[in-house]
């Protein structure tokens, strides 16, 4: 299926902003506002959101730690984005679809758990798994029509590895050292989790 005729989860921006904008990530009232996407969201065509700013495309973004590694991945020359080669990436996820929904269970938890199943590959089991942050950046049109939802999963085996491994590569790399890997990386999203989340860990 051509992209743009895929049918994504949004929420519109008046409603999610409605008490003020915020640059950056969220690290208060996030139940409430998790509320307001639950009930509030709709499904759209991608093509006729990806320029509209009146609508945000609600992302699960997955940052992965092996107790003090966190997991990186790099977008190889085969990586459909070309821009992207050779730049070390934080997030796991995706926006969510309409098979992701069902009456009985979260569409957000179902969206994003086939994100993180169809990206990684992992062989052990969740200590945990928590949202830390609602990430908003208005400062490039991409990310002006995307809302994050960062969370941060813990896992009790290093075991894990990306799925299609053509066109990426993943590693756990120590929190010490991810600033550096990540040191020029085209991506705002990754700069802003690091900044606002990993460095004050």
């Amino acid at each position: 299926m051509n992209k743009d005729n895929e049918l994504i989860l949004v929420v519109p921006s008046k409603i999610i902003f409605k008490n003020g904008v915020w640059q950056g990530l969220k690290k208060d009232n996030l139940d409430y506002y998790i509320d307001l996407i639950k009930n509030n969201c709709q499904f759209k065509r991608r093509g006729d959101v990806e320029t509209d700013p009146s609508f945000q495309q609600i992302i699960p973004y997955i940052v992965f730690n092996y107790q003090d590694k966190y997991f990186l991945y790099k977008y190889l020359p085969k990586a459909g984005e070309k821009r992207l080669v050779d730049t070390y990436q934080l997030g796991v996820g995706g926006h969510i679809n309409p098979e992701d929904g069902d009456e009985n269970k979260d569409i957000l938890e179902v969206g994003m758990m086939r994100e993180w199943s169809e990206e990684v590959d992992f062989k052990g089991n969740f200590l945990s798994k928590k949202l830390v942050g609602i990430l908003n950046d208005d400062s490039a049109p991409v990310e002006q029509v995307h809302l994050g939802l960062v969370y941060n999963f813990e896992g009790d085996s290093p075991e894990i590895s990306i799925k299609e491994t053509d066109k990426m590569q993943g590693e756990l790399v120590d929190i010490k050292s991810v600033g550096e890997y990540i040191k020029g990386n085209p991506g705002i999203w990754v700069r802003i989790v690091y900044n606002e989340y990993l460095r004050k860990l």
